[in-house]
């Protein structure tokens, strides 16, 4: 059975961007880091989540940093020059991006925001982000994922 392409899956198919995809089971409930790396069966540290903030002109910016961390919104602010960030609204998430919470791929959003992902990321091969839908992880080389989002690398987690 053919499997159905992603948007993630298609931009990266179209840049030629080698990628893995891992597809796992999920429960209605909000699954956590944990969760995702044993259903997937990696290292938690290899697990990045997609967070996208706003300013208060409501532009929309995409932090990209492992799941069992959190974002330093002082940090993230000054890398993007703003005086200040606070999380998108839920409701509004499908309406910019074109995913869902718990599908929100870094790569494929409607458009192409200022991304950043955190520096640690350089110190690995490759990381999971999601594929564009609930239950789906891709696995990417750092520097494609860099190079499909044309992020900036830089420390926005609390350290």
């Amino acid at each position: 059975m053919k499997q159905k392409k992603t948007n993630a899956m298609r931009i990266l198919d179209r840049q030629n961007i080698q990628y893995g995809v891992n597809r796992y089971k999920v429960s209605e409930e909000h699954m956590s880091g944990e969760d995702v790396a044993a259903s997937v069966g990696v290292d938690i540290d290899l697990i990045y989540k997609t967070l996208v903030l706003e300013n208060t002109n409501h532009d929309h910016f995409v932090f990209i940093i492992p799941v069992n961390d959190s974002l330093d919104m002082k940090s993230a602010a000054q890398v993007i020059n703003e005086k200040k960030l606070h999380l998108m609204p839920l409701d509004d998430l499908k309406k910019v991006t074109g995913y869902v919470r718990g599908g929100c791929s870094p790569i494929g959003m409607k458009r192409l925001f200022p991304t950043i992902i955190d520096q640690q990321a350089v110190n690995l091969n490759e990381i999971y982000v999601s594929g564009g839908e609930r239950g789906m992880q891709i696995n990417i080389a750092v520097k494609d994922l860099i190079e499909a989002t044309q992020a900036k690398v830089a420390p926005v987690v609390h350290p």
